[in-house]
């Protein structure tokens, strides 16, 4: 029979093993009115998923651009989709610049 997994038994990143420390040595503590602040929390959580609808569009691209796309998305480990709406978020976001492209 095989033994089920202790959470103790888990690896803990640098980062992780920082925070349990923390948590250990009794540096954090409890939210005031945390189930009226979950709520909140919750609540503007769902009117940001409620306003970033997706909308699905078609547009015609030169078959060398496609191809160009999709490589670099492979190259990425993304799929070709992903790239692009990654670009277009950015280009309209404004974080993304003619030079970000320029190495390649």
């Amino acid at each position: 029979m095989r033994k089920k997994p202790d959470v103790f038994d888990v690896q803990l990143d640098p980062k992780e093993k920082e925070m349990l420390e923390s948590l250990e040595h009794g540096e954090w503590s409890s939210v005031p009115k945390i189930k009226e602040m979950r709520k909140n929390v919750q609540q503007a959580a769902a009117n940001y998923l409620r306003r970033k609808k997706e909308e699905r569009i078609s547009i015609k691209v030169f078959r060398d651009d496609l191809e160009k796309l999709k490589a670099c998305a492979k190259d990425e480990g993304l799929p070709y989709q992903t790239l692009v709406i990654s670009i277009l978020h950015k280009y309209t976001t404004g974080k993304f610049t003619e030079n970000q492209n320029s190495s390649k």
